[in-house]
C-alpha cells in the first residue's frame, strides 16, 4: 500500500477533521453515562463521574468497563453511537475536502471511535474517498490511544514505517505516544504553549497545505 518513501498521514477524527463539541460529544457522553448507569446500577451523577474516571485513566470509558465490569465492547459501541440525525450534528468546514486532496501521500483515519460511526461521519463530510483506510477502535482490538498497543496494531496491519508517519490530532497525550514511536506530530489546538513532543501546532486542519514546509 505504501511506497518506501511515501508520506503517511494519520488523522484523528473527532475535533480534528470535524467539530464534535457542539452536538456529538454531548450526545455520546449522555449515552455513555446511561450505559454505565445500567451496567453498574449507579445513579446518573455517580455514573457520569465513573465514565469520566475511566476515560481519564484508560483513554476510553470502554476500556474501564471491559476491565472492571466485563462489558461486551461491540454492544457498548453500538448502544452509545446511535444518532437520530447524525447529518444534522456533524459540524465541519466543506473546504476540508480540498485540503485533503492537496496533501501528498497515504491518508488513514486513526480514531478511538467505532468503525460504523467513523465511516458515517466521513461519508457525511464527503471525504471518505480521500482516505486509504479507516483504523477504528475495533481494529485496535479495543486498545485506544494513547495506549501504545493500538498504535502498534495500526503499524503492523498497514505495514507502516513510523518515521514516514505524521499524526494529526487534537489530543496532546495521543501525540506523545506517536512521538515515542518515531512519528512526527501535528497538534490541532488553540493553545499557545506546545509540549516538547509536538512538531507543529495548527488551529485547524485547514492550515495544513500552506504549513507543510514547517515540517521539513
Amino acid at each position: 500500500m505504501n511506497a518506501p518513501n511515501r508520506r503517511v498521514w494519520l488523522f484523528d477524527l473527532d475535533n480534528t477533521l470535524h467539530d464534535a463539541e457542539p452536538h456529538i460529544f454531548p450526545h455520546i457522553n449522555r449515552a455513555m453515562t446511561d450505559y454505565v448507569a445500567r451496567q453498574t446500577g449507579l445513579g446518573d451523577a455517580e455514573a457520569s463521574m465513573l465514565r469520566e474516571t475511566y476515560w481519564r485513566r484508560y483513554g476510553a470509558t470502554l476500556l474501564g468497563l471491559m476491565r472492571h465490569h466485563g462489558t461486551d465492547p461491540h454492544h457498548f459501541l453500538q448502544q452509545t453511537h446511535q444518532f437520530a440525525d447524525l447529518p444534522g450534528m456533524v459540524v465541519y468546514a466543506p473546504a476540508i475536502r480540498h485540503v485533503l486532496q492537496r496533501l501528498p501521500g497515504t491518508k488513514i483515519v486513526f480514531s478511538n471511535a467505532p468503525r460504523h460511526y467513523a465511516e458515517a461521519v466521513l461519508g457525511i463530510m464527503g471525504v471518505r474517498h480521500a482516505f486509504d483506510a479507516v483504523c477504528a477502535i475495533e481494529h485496535m482490538r479495543f486498545r485506544p490511544k494513547p495506549g501504545i498497543q493500538g498504535f502498534r496494531r495500526l503499524i503492523h496491519d498497514h505495514r507502516l514505517k513510523p518515521a514516514r508517519c505524521i499524526l494529526v490530532e487534537d489530543s496532546a497525550e495521543n501525540l506523545k505516544t506517536a512521538k515515542r514511536l518515531g512519528m512526527r506530530t501535528i497538534w490541532i489546538s488553540s493553545e499557545k504553549r506546545c509540549p516538547a513532543w509536538v512538531d507543529l501546532r495548527l488551529e485547524s486542519v485547514l492550515e495544513l497545505p500552506r504549513r507543510l514546509g514547517a515540517l521539513g
